[in-house]
C-alpha cells in the first residue's frame, strides 16, 4: 500500500458537504496529507439550444462561479481549519473534472459523497460518485452523507 500524501475531496455544497469534508479532514490528519477540495460548477452550455440568450447564460455562469468561490472559502474555514488545504473551483462536468483534477494534482485518494442530489435531480444528472468509482485510477472513499434513519 502506498502512502497517502494528497487527498482530493470533491464537494457539491449541498448539505452533504460538511460530512464529506469531515472525513477528508480526518484522513488528512491521520496521514499528514494535504487536501485539495474541488467543486465543479456544471457547464450551462447544455441550455444553449433553449430560447435563452448566450449573454444571460454567461452572466449566470459568472455569478455561479463567484458564489462557488465564496462557498469554497467558507468550506475551507469551517471544515479544514488547521489542515494544509487548498480549494479549487472549476467549470464542467463534475465527474470529468474530478478525474482530471485527481490526475493533475497527483492525488493518492479521492473522497466524495455517494449522493448530493435527491429525487429527480439524481435521475436527470446521474451519479457522479458511480462514474468516479468506476473510472478512477486511485482509491475512492465514498461517504454516505445522510443519516441512516
Amino acid at each position: 500500500m502506498s502512502q497517502i500524501k494528497k487527498i482530493l475531496c470533491a464537494v457539491d455544497f449541498s448539505e452533504a458537504t460538511n460530512r464529506v469534508a469531515e472525513w477528508a479532514a480526518y484522513l488528512g490528519k491521520c496521514m499528514g496529507a494535504e487536501i485539495v477540495v474541488l467543486y465543479a460548477v456544471p457547464n450551462m452550455s447544455r441550455y444553449s439550444n433553449f430560447d435563452v440568450s448566450s449573454g444571460y447564460i454567461a452572466n449566470f455562469e459568472r455569478e455561479i462561479m463567484h458564489g462557488a468561490e465564496s462557498n469554497m472559502k467558507d468550506c475551507l474555514k469551517t471544515n479544514l481549519k488547521g489542515i494544509k488545504a487548498q480549494g479549487i473551483v472549476v467549470m464542467g462536468d463534475p465527474a470529468e473534472k474530478i478525474m482530471e483534477t485527481a490526475e493533475e494534482q497527483g492525488v493518492d485518494v479521492i473522497v466524495l459523497g455517494t449522493h448530493g442530489r435527491k429525487g429527480l435531480d439524481r435521475i436527470v444528472f446521474g451519479s457522479v460518485a458511480d462514474h468516479v468509482v468506476k473510472s478512477a485510477s486511485v482509491p475512492v472513499l465514498t461517504i454516505r452523507p445522510y443519516d441512516m434513519d
